[in-house]
Order: C-alpha cells, then sequence, then structure tokens
C-alpha cells in the first residue's frame, strides 16, 4: 500500500499556510515545505516564510535549510522530501512549487536512463560546427515524434533525446510517460479557489505588509552578507526587484508595484499549472469564510481520530 500525502497546494496568497497550520495541528501532522524559496535561510519576509510561532504549532520541514548563495535543483528537493516522507507520519506538503509536486509524484526509478558525457559533447559539437537546424535534423531522423516537439533552438532537450536514444535504442517518445496511479504515493491534494480578482487583491496587500514589516532591508542584509545578484535566490520575486533601488537605480515606488505586477502574473502562471492537475480537489473560499470546516473536511477525508 502507497503511503498517503496530503498536499496543500495552490497561487501564492491564497491561504495554503492558515490552513496547514489548522490541518496539521487536528492530524496530528508533518508539514513539508514546497515552495522554492522558503528552503533559504534569511529569507523570511519576501517568501512568507511561516513565522517562528506558526512553525512551532506544527512540526516543520525543509524551511530554512539552504544558505542563499547555494543552488537547489528539483531532484535534490525530491531526494530531501521522500527521506522526509518516510520518516514521519502524516506527511503534508504545502507550497506552490508545481514542480517539486510534479517531481514527488514520478516513480522513484523515472529519468533512470542515465547520461553519457561523450555522447553529449558528440552532439553539442555538432551543433556548434553546423548548426542547431543539422542537429535537429538528425533526431527527425530517429526521433520524428520529439523532433516535432522540440524547436531546434531547444539544444539542451534535442541532446538529451538523442542521449536517449543512443544509449537505449529506443525513442524518447516511444518511452512511457508516468501517470498519477505510477506515483510512489497516494496524494491527497486540495487548493483554495478564490475568484481571481480577490485573488490579486490579496497579492497586492501581501507585497505591501512584506514592505511595511521590512523587505527592503531583508534584501540589503542579503546583498551586505554578499550575495551576487545572479544567485539562485535572488531571482526570487521581491528580492532582484529591490536590487535596483538599494543602487539609487530605481524609485522603491515603481518597484513595489513591479513587484505586484509580476507576483500577479507569478499567481496567474501557478493557476494553469495547478489547474492541469485532475488529482487537486479545488475548495471555493471567499474573503471572511472560515478556514476550519475546511480543515475538517480535509481531516475527515484522511486520518481524523
Amino acid at each position: 500500500m502507497k503511503k498517503r500525502v496530503i498536499g496543500i497546494v495552490g497561487p501564492t496568497a491564497s491561504g495554503k499556510t492558515a490552513l496547514s497550520l489548522l490541518a496539521g495541528k487536528a492530524l496530528h501532522g508533518d508539514i513539508l515545505c514546497m515552495d522554492s524559496m522558503q528552503i533559504y535561510r534569511g529569507m523570511d519576509i519576501g517568501t512568507a516564510k511561516p513565522t517562528k510561532e506558526e512553525q512551532a504549532l506544527v512540526p516543520h520541514h525543509l524551511h530554512s535549510f539552504l544558505e542563499p548563495a547555494e543552488s537547489f535543483s528539483v531532484s535534490q528537493y525530491a531526494e530531501k522530501a521522500r527521506a522526509v516522507i518516510e520518516q514521519v507520519s502524516v506527511p503534508i506538503l504545502v507550497g506552490g512549487t508545481g514542480m517539486y509536486l510534479q517531481s514527488l509524484s514520478l516513480p522513484m526509478d523515472y529519468g533512470a536512463v542515465g547520461g553519457d558525457e561523450e555522447i553529449r559533447r558528440k552532439y553539442h559539437e555538432i551543433a556548434d560546427t553546423r548548426g542547431v537546424d543539422a542537429l535537429h535534423a538528425i533526431l527527425e531522423r530517429v526521433d520524428p515524434v520529439s523532433a516535432a516537439r522540440l524547436h531546434p533552438n531547444d539544444v539542451r532537450r534535442v541532446v538529451r533525446a538523442l542521449e536517449v536514444y543512443d544509449l537505449t535504442g529506443s525513442p524518447l517518445s516511444a518511452q512511457k510517460m508516468p501517470g498519477p496511479e505510477d506515483a510512489p504515493y497516494d496524494f491527497q491534494l486540495y487548493a483554495l479557489d478564490l475568484p481571481r480578482d480577490i485573488l490579486y487583491q490579496r497579492v497586492d496587500r501581501r507585497v505591501d505588509e512584506m514592505i511595511e514589516m521590512g523587505l527592503l532591508e531583508e534584501v540589503k542584509r542579503l546583498k551586505d552578507s554578499g550575495i551576487p545578484a545572479d544567485a539562485q535566490s535572488m531571482q526570487g520575486l521581491g528580492y532582484k526587484e529591490l536590487l535596483p533601488v538599494l543602487d539609487g537605480k530605481a524609485p522603491l515606488a515603481d518597484a513595489v508595484s513591479l513587484i505586484k505586477l509580476r507576483t500577479r502574473h507569478y499567481a496567474k502562471r501557478q493557476l494553469t499549472w495547478f489547474k492541469r492537475d485532475e488529482r487537486i480537489r479545488w475548495i471555493p473560499f471567499l474573503p471572511g469564510q472560515r478556514l476550519e470546516p475546511i480543515a475538517d473536511m480535509i481531516c475527515e477525508n484522511n486520518w481524523k481520530e
């Protein structure tokens, strides 16, 4: 029997943290961060990280374990998250990073076709010397389905498709893609479904609150500590937009407006991503509505004593 994993997912500012604390307490569960920015130390305000008081209510994992100067991959997240899932009784994933959820939804051995540096070098040399169209033409001969899907300029994926063919003798497009039934866990996924205009209002209000809480000062501390502007962590919303303010190249008001705009766009992309996942149960939610009945429903569907 597969281990059950609850997920409270969805776009930024939709109320995931508050709902997860209620459900986590009732289920005696452990919350696992599923946010690609909350993993960094010292990045608390701009990532809307649960406060120390909130984290004390329910055991939390995978928050603030990485230095901001370090990079971190999706596969590394999957490895760490799976280790925690196996250790706790009631794992509750909370966050809006869809790629993290996808990585945990794939079979443990998915992508087991290894790599070969010599093969990759051969095809990269073809792209460099004969051009990307010549490389793409090779893929068209051995795997026309993948070739139709991949643009010639997407050299990395074209090379990977050719690498898989050389290693296995089978086109990448002929290999079975895993479905929900192949996932290593029994996922029970929930998301709060707010009207779009309400969600955007919450986004704007949250950005204002972050500025009031000292987001500019948080970014300054990171910059002064030597974190480079091109670090993976500093590409997060609210951080990259404020660096020009600190450098005297942009007014704060313009940066705040840009953060709001980009965060609304990000929320829209998150909605598009998660709406494709048929496993998710979307729960209508309006301002002023209490979260306790929703948390009770999640508990009743899972492990409520």
